[in-house]
């Protein structure tokens, strides 16, 4: 018995006991660590110069207290808004009357063009009425939203392409009205391809499934539809045109300066796509300082608080910091450090240049 004991012993102890370890599966969405890296820096709430956000929307700007949005603005620094939200007709009228009706001179709007109907009989001279009305009630540009070129149809379902020769006479009017067009073509190139491990914005479709343009039945592809626009940009050369979002090619500037030297009667601003800019600090600074008279600032979704990551990559030289929304990026971001000089045209200058009726005492004379 005593044997017997004795080899239970040994027996048991030379089992090994299996160590209990922490399930540490999770998703991409749940990871989302703290950094340890200390580093100098911190957020800037202000800009360094007055600006104008170029790309805002504004779609209650009839009914807003507009003394408060002006309080918001002066705690920015932003002297002028440009609500590209205005519609045309007795909606955008609504708009500019409230505008008036405050008595700040802080606010400007575009008008936008209805496309529905495109191929019914006298669209093009409604369309280019309806913008001298919106011009004359207070309309100080044109906004362009992505649906054109994209998800616009005619009334056999086809889609409107951005060229669409019926639509140039609209082109050729604000040209001559001296007024910019706003142009959002297009999304983001990856949104075309496969939603996979290899995706940067795998997280952005996988909340947002319909942003996915990857249905060739259904879309065209990224190099089609931009090309449209830029042949709006070549037949149209007395027209001044902004190109939204950097054109979709913040993650290429090479490509978007060829662009730019090809078409010098189009700018660029930066809204939704300052996250691209903060991951490449010395070729973007290298770009923005070339190409200083081309670019906007724009923020488009109007939160007071986002603001902040636009003014520090822009301005700082601080490293390795947090941008605000993991689905349009999960890395860090850097400064770009410009120039005092490049900033105030970004800020305010390049704005005043080609945007007509913003208020020009409320900035610097220099």
């Amino acid at each position: 018995m005593k044997g017997f004991l004795t080899l239970f012993i040994f027996v048991a102890i030379s089992i090994p006991v299996k160590a209990q370890t922490a399930d540490t599966t999770m998703t991409f969405e749940e990871y989302n660590p703290t950094s340890t890296l200390v580093v100098p820096g911190d957020k800037i709430t202000r800009a360094k110069f007055p600006f104008i956000d170029v790309h805002s929307h504004h779609w209650r700007m009839a009914t807003q207290d507009l003394e408060k949005l002006a309080s918001e603005m002066d705690d920015l620094n932003m002297k002028v808004i440009v609500n590209l939200s205005g519609r045309n007709g007795d909606q955008l009228k609504d708009i500019t009357d409230n505008i008036k009706k405050s008595g700040l001179n802080r606010f400007i709007v575009f008008a936008n063009i209805d496309f529905s109907g495109i191929d019914e009989e006298g669209w093009t001279e409604k369309a280019v009425k309806q913008l001298e009305e919106d011009y004359n009630n207070g309309a100080r540009g044109v906004k362009i939203f992505k649906n054109l070129g994209l998800t616009a149809l005619d009334s056999e379902e086809k889609r409107v392409h951005t060229d669409d020769p019926r639509i140039d006479p609209v082109w050729a009017k604000a040209g001559e009205l001296g007024i910019p067009v706003l142009i959002h073509t297009g999304e983001p190139a990856v949104f075309w391809e496969p939603i996979d491990e290899k995706n940067e914005r795998w997280l952005e479709m996988k909340n947002f499934p319909n942003r996915h343009r990857g249905d060739t039945s259904r879309f065209p592809s990224w190099e089609v539809v931009m090309s449209e626009q830029w042949n709006v940009f070549r037949k149209h050369p007395n027209t001044n045109f902004i190109n939204a979002h950097l054109g979709w090619m913040a993650n290429d500037l090479a490509r978007l300066g060829r662009h730019l030297d090809e078409f010098p009667n189009v700018y660029t601003e930066i809204a939704a796509v300052i996250a691209e800019l903060g991951r490449q600090p010395r070729f973007a600074k290298e770009f923005f300082i070339k190409y200083q008279d081309r670019l906007l600032f724009g923020k488009d979704t109007y939160r007071p608080e986002e603001y902040y990551t636009y003014f520090r990559v822009l301005e700082s030289d601080d490293e390795y910091f947090d941008y605000f929304r993991k689905r349009h990026a999960f890395w860090k971001m850097y400064g770009l450090n410009l120039p005092d000089n490049v900033l105030q045209k970004v800020y305010y200058k390049n704005a005043l240049k080609i945007i007509p009726g913003i208020n020009k005492n409320l900035f610097p004379s220099n």
